[in-house]
């Protein structure tokens, strides 16, 4: 009898993907896309799941041909080399890392001193470190049983969301989601961008391909329907909350919207449900995050792209990298607001995502791709970043000023790091035949 193989499947790799987009993202972010979206906040999910979904065909070709737990960061070195403009990627890519965390963190915090009477910020903040600290302190001691809920934790979440869905459709009040109710088409494309950070989660799919069963059939099967099954939930969901609860309403709540949005048809004990599945999905984000971030850092480090510190392990485990890593969580969930934070990691994903595209563009020869799609898929992220940064420029200028630092910083700090320790990158796998 043949051994049991321990390699993935579709459903566990589309889990994967699911998983990962349909973290904390929806829970922090709904607000902030209908107080720029309006009533056409449906459509503001639409288009920026569009742009995931031209990404998806980019990541599902190069993760054939290059399988990698390295991903995103093996994809940018095969196709642009190995000097200062890939490093430089690699290290924004990191910080997007930090920043996805501080949006989760902040989420958390956001909807747990919903249950605290008093003074709502002081508790937003102390929840905020708390959920940080614990899931830091959970990653260094060991993470296993963590992980292994992992899974019921996404089912709970998507039939809570569901829940939500369709009880919400029966009392959708159309008017409100009317086309008089729209915004115009750079503010809708603003709004769209500004959650794309909601879409993110799909690009893990990629670390799983040395893992899977039948890459060149799994891998694309996973990336598209993940990705179209996501869409479909984060529009339904935006439907539901902008047809029930009026705008200003939503926008004043906009930290815990969702919870806020199901009152009308579910009531308090909605609002409590909600909440509910907002903790346990924006803390296992955390938790995976932490632990994919970390590692992540980890494997930049052994390349020869940060500091040596950063790969050294205790007890098998990258615990410096953490360390950093939870510390810079800290200050950013803390000190930034939620429109600043999702700026500037929907900005730092649409750079990533745009150059992944390009990078398929440029190895088609190799992936077996079509270099329009993958061209398209460059052209709109880069054109969807351009309209996001000049549409928030004015309504948050520190934000945006904060991104062109840390764009500037992140090759910055990549010429410097390497003329001072001579530092480079050190393999990269061979294209799979």
């Amino acid at each position: 009898m043949g051994k049991k193989s321990d390699k993935m499947g579709f459903w566990s790799v589309f889990a994967i993907g699911v998983g990962g987009m349909v973290g904390g993202g929806i829970f922090a972010v709904l607000g902030l896309a209908a107080q720029l979206a309006h009533g056409s906040t449906p459509i503001a999910f639409l288009i920026a799941g569009i742009v995931a979904l031209l990404t998806s065909y980019s990541y599902a070709k190069l993760s054939a041909t290059y399988p990698s737990r390295g991903g995103t960061v093996e994809f940018l070195n095969q196709a642009f080399g190995t000097g200062v403009f890939t490093g430089g990627l690699n290290i924004l890519l990191y910080l997007s890392y930090i920043i996805m965390l501080s949006l989760y963190s902040y989420a958390f915090g956001s909807y747990g001193a919903t249950f605290f009477e008093g003074n709502y910020v002081f508790w937003k903040h102390i929840l905020i470190s708390a959920a940080v600290l614990l899931f830091t302190g959970i990653n260094i001691m060991g993470s296993k049983a963590v992980g292994e809920a992992e899974e019921y934790i996404v089912g709970l979440k998507i039939a809570i969301l569901f829940l939500f869905m369709i009880a919400g459709l029966w009392s959708v009040n159309v008017s409100r989601i009317a086309p008089d109710t729209w915004v115009g088409p750079v503010q809708l494309i603003a709004g769209g961008m500004i959650i794309f950070l909601a879409y993110e989660g799909f690009e893990l799919i990629a670390n799983t391909a040395e893992d899977v069963d039948n890459i060149d059939e799994v891998l694309p099967k996973a990336y598209y329907s993940s990705v179209l099954f996501v869409i479909f939930l984060y529009i339904s969901i935006a439907i539901v909350a902008v047809g029930n609860l009026p705008l200003s309403q939503l926008v004043n709540a906009r930290d815990y919207a969702l919870a806020e949005a199901s009152k009308p048809f579910l009531g308090d004990a909605g609002f409590v449900l909600i909440a509910i599945a907002a903790l346990l999905s924006t803390g296992s984000a955390i938790n995976a995050t932490l632990y994919s971030s970390a590692r992540v850092s980890y494997v930049i480090a052994k390349d020869g792209e940060l500091p040596e510190v950063f790969e050294k392990k205790v007890w098998r485990k990258p615990v410096e990298g953490l360390l950093i890593t939870a510390v810079l969580t800290l200050l950013v969930a803390n000190l930034f607001d939620l429109s600043s934070i999702s700026t500037l990691g929907s900005s730092g994903f649409l750079i990533i995502f745009g150059l992944v595209n390009f990078a398929n563009y440029k190895l088609a020869s190799k992936t077996h791709s079509s270099k329009i799609i993958s061209l398209l898929g460059a052209a709109l992220a880069f054109s969807a970043l351009a309209i996001l940064l000049w549409q928030v420029s004015s309504s948050n200028t520190f934000g945006v000023v904060v991104f062109i630092g840390l764009l500037v910083a992140s090759f910055a700090v990549e010429y410097v790091y390497r003329r001072a320790t001579g530092r480079t990158i050190k393999h990269l796998i061979h294209i799979k035949i």
